[in-house]
């Protein structure tokens, strides 16, 4: 018999935003528009106080939460030279389909 009760891992992201000031934050959710929505609106993360979120310009699917915490320390040691690549990549593959 099937346990029912056990749902399916759900979806977790992680992402960028930048800010007005070309900052990146990078965070994760299971919901990145959401998100987002609320990092423009002043709520969430105190790193939108001093410049606010401009655009959510990168968004990585992740095997669970666990997966999407990994990866969001592994982006946040990354140089920022480095972050801007992923965000082209993320822009090129968009204007390729």
């Amino acid at each position: 018999m099937t346990d029912l009760s056990a749902s399916p891992s759900k979806a977790w992201f992680v992402y960028l935003v930048r800010a007005v000031n070309g900052a990146l934050y990078c965070g994760i959710s299971d919901d990145p528009q959401r998100r987002f929505t609320q990092h423009c609106s002043g709520k969430g993360a105190r790193f939108f106080h001093s410049s606010p979120a401009q655009a959510l310009v990168y968004v990585e699917a992740c095997a669970d939460k666990g997966a999407a915490l990994r990866r969001e320390r592994a982006i946040k040691g990354l140089a920022k030279v480095a972050k801007e690549r992923l965000v082209l990549g993320a822009t090129m593959e968009k204007t390729d389909s």
